[in-house]
């Protein structure tokens, strides 16, 4: 599978997780400073995540 979510540790010792394609991170959350409160934010990103909007900022 090309892609996945990682849960790593940052330099402060929280928990962030990553979803990664390819071995390269595409977005990151927040630190947590347990690890269930990153599985949490990935549970969220998986059921919320699908059916988000996309909103274009910029201006042509």
């Amino acid at each position: 599978m090309a892609h996945r979510f990682e849960i790593r540790k940052n330099k402060a010792g929280e928990f962030v997780a990553y979803f990664c394609h390819n071995s390269e991170a595409i977005f990151w959350t927040e630190g947590y400073s347990s690890k269930a409160g990153a599985k949490n934010a990935i549970e969220s990103v998986r059921k919320n995540g699908p059916d988000a909007d996309v909103v274009d900022t910029t201006v042509d």
